[in-house]
């Protein structure tokens, strides 16, 4: 068990009942201490603001998407603008030629959005759509990471095997299709090592917080290493996210002294877990 961390603390829970399987979270860096979240396959192309207190702080279409099997998401900025990536990765029955991460721009979250409902939701811009293809074929997956400075894309398959396969992919293409490079195999310390959920990567680009339905386990890159994909030969330690019903969603914090979790169906539990400064 990791002792960088205190112990989890249900800090709210979401007020929007239509935020009903939050799948993934992320921390806004455009609008301070908001959250992302969005619904599993069959939640529509929706993706959901709310504050540490739970409160719901608006409801965006994502122009351009389709909801086939959303399953996480990711925040990326670069020259000062920030992205949201949605992982559209979920693939249960391994039928899918392709899967889709699509990007937008993050929006601006005004007071008054708190009205948006469902029903007459705001709308983002036009999405950007990433889309990706294994080299061997087709995989489930929950998990979608951005490197904060990079931009590289990483998906970790969810196996009931011993071990998920990680993939990446550098400088993606909104035009062609991209191919995915396998370049490690992890598994955790849980019962089903590779059943993977969710996952980010910490702002300063040298942790990562992966979870299943029960735990996290976060991997620490080595103090001498200067190459992230080193992070994947490190031993994840099991840190406490929270008693969630069917946990699927985990983030850092903006400034990367916490981890945040959410859960699938209502109500929607969040959960903090607080860094401790050593």
């Amino acid at each position: 068990m990791s002792k960088d961390y205190s112990e989890a603390k249900e800090i709210a829970v979401l007020e929007d009942k239509n935020v009903n399987e939050s799948s993934g979270v992320t921390a806004s860096r455009k609008n301070a201490g908001m959250f992302w979240t969005h619904n599993d396959s069959g939640g529509g192309a929706f993706i959901y603001a709310f504050d540490t207190k739970g409160k719901r702080r608006g409801v965006w279409r994502v122009t351009g998407a389709e909801n086939t099997d959303w399953e996480d998401i990711a925040i990326f900025t670069k020259d000062q603008n920030s992205y949201l990536y949605i992982g559209d990765i979920g693939d249960n029955d391994k039928k899918r030629e392709s899967i889709i991460v699509y990007r937008i721009v993050e929006p601006d979250v005004k007071k008054e959005d708190a009205n948006a409902t469902k029903s007459k939701a705001l709308e983002t811009d036009k999405a950007e759509m990433i889309r990706l293809q294994y080299p061997d074929g087709k995989h489930d997956a929950e998990t979608l990471l951005v490197h904060p400075m990079t931009g590289d894309i990483y998906v970790v398959t969810k196996t009931s095997k011993s071990a998920a396969a990680i993939y990446k992919v550098s400088n993606p293409s909104v035009s062609e299709t991209n191919k995915l490079v396998k370049i490690s195999d992890v598994s955790v310390p849980s019962i089903m090592k590779g059943f993977l959920t969710g996952g980010a990567i910490s702002p300063d680009g040298r942790r990562v917080i992966l979870c299943d339905y029960f735990a996290g386990f976060e991997f620490v890159l080595p103090a001498n290493s200067t190459k992230f994909d080193d992070i994947w030969k490190a031993k994840p330690l099991t840190v406490n996210i929270g008693q969630r019903q069917q946990g699927e969603a985990v983030c850092y914090a903006s400034d990367g002294k916490a981890i945040y979790s959410t859960s699938e169906k209502t109500p929607a539990p969040l959960f903090e877990v607080r860094r401790i400064t050593r």
